[in-house]
């Protein structure tokens, strides 16, 4: 599976050369685990929320929305729309971690999908997982995609994966970008890169990072649902009171 123009594929070889002895401190602030890069990473807090099941309508309507070009970046081809469908109902939300991002009007406008295998895919190394992102147009260029690859990369960290392997075409520098700035070593080949991150064992501290980046985006999901409630009362109440002033100004005629 390809990537979109914030989208790319996360696979988990062995090991990356040169990087510090796992469970130092050291190696965490250089990996972008530490301590002063999780207060940065709260500093512009994103709610991303897991999707679930019942979401697989949202997530099509999503996908959908991409245009030929979007869709053959994320998917490696210019994907149908039947055939965006059927990805959206055969998604596993019970083996992989579906993330997602929506704004105000509870609209998904951004996801991303990160696919654990059953089984390792070579010989001698750790079963990989494989990521895939894509960000509508209009919420472009707000580092969706960066916050959804940190989360991804924190759940494949607290599932026992230690390096992130990254496919992309080499013509999706918005991916190429966030692998980069995440550290990872990035290599070209012809048309397509690929680039190697390698994460820090899971912690106490990671899982209740993640637990408490879950339970925030929750709350701010049910945020968003209850204000739209109230607005759509307000808008009804608007109406009924203006149909009401429309019809006592006409029987005064």
């Amino acid at each position: 599976m390809k990537s979109s123009p914030e989208a790319a594929k996360v696979e988990s070889p062995l090991t990356q050369t040169g990087m510090p002895a796992q469970g130092s401190s050291a190696a965490e602030e250089m990996s972008g685990w530490g301590p002063k890069a999780s207060l940065k990473r709260l500093s512009s807090w994103v709610p991303i929320r897991s999707l679930a099941r019942r979401h697989r309508h949202r997530i099509a309507q999503h996908l959908l929305q991409l245009d030929e070009r979007d869709r053959y970046l994320r998917f490696g081809y210019p994907a149908s729309d039947e055939q965006i469908s059927r990805y959206a109902m055969s998604l596993d939300f019970a083996r992989d971690e579906v993330l997602g991002i929506f704004n105000r009007r509870l609209e998904l406008v951004s996801m991303a999908h990160l696919a654990y295998a059953p089984s390792p895919q070579r010989a001698g190394q750790a079963a990989m997982a494989e990521f895939g992102v894509s960000v509508l147009k209009q919420v472009r260029g707000r580092g969706f995609g960066a916050r959804l690859f940190e989360r991804a990369a924190l759940h494949a960290r607290n599932r026992g994966i230690d390096t992130l392997f990254i496919h992309a075409l080499s013509e999706n520098g918005a991916m190429l970008k966030i692998a980069r700035n995440a550290g990872a070593t990035v290599e070209r080949d012809g048309s397509e890169s690929e680039a190697w991150l390698r994460l820090p064992p899971d912690t106490v501290s990671s899982h209740v990072g993640e637990a408490i980046e879950r339970h925030m985006a929750e709350l701010d999901f049910q945020f968003k649902r209850h204000a739209r409630v109230f607005t759509e009362i307000i808008d009804g109440v608007a109406e009924v009171k203006s149909k009401f002033d429309a019809a006592g100004k006409a029987a005064k005629l």
